[in-house]
């Protein structure tokens, strides 16, 4: 006995192709949030819809390390490797705060091959 042909679309057979491959963004803004306790680092296209987020907390740093320099770089390589795939080629950098972090943060985005456009404060 033949197979019945499954309808192409149909609600039962989910979803025909994802929607991450499918979003190209070659603009963005790059937010990068430094206290003393953690630096959060916030990808958005230019619309202000987030793309990729990480902390220095989700990167698995606990306690006082997570403010330190290294959890900055940490978190802002992980933030960027997720929209470099996408297809980001420059970006605007919005910091905030006084934490340690600050600095490290911004090499790490420099070092990830995107083009700075400017620096916002």
């Amino acid at each position: 006995m033949a197979k019945p042909i499954p309808r192409v679309g149909s609600r039962r057979n989910g979803r025909i192709s994802s929607r991450k491959t499918g979003r190209r963004i070659p603009k963005g803004v790059i937010h990068v949030q430094a206290s003393f306790n953690n630096t959060i680092v916030t990808v958005t296209d230019v619309r202000g819809r987030v793309v990729s987020w990480s902390s220095a907390g989700t990167c698995g740093f606990r306690g006082t390390r997570r403010g330190t320099p290294f959890a900055a770089q940490t978190a802002a390589g992980n933030a960027i490797r997720t929209v470099v795939h996408q297809g980001m080629q420059q970006a605007e950098v919005m910091i905030k705060g006084l934490g340690l972090g600050r600095d490290a943060a911004l090499r790490a985005i420099r070092r990830s091959g995107i083009l700075l456009s400017s620096y916002g404060m």
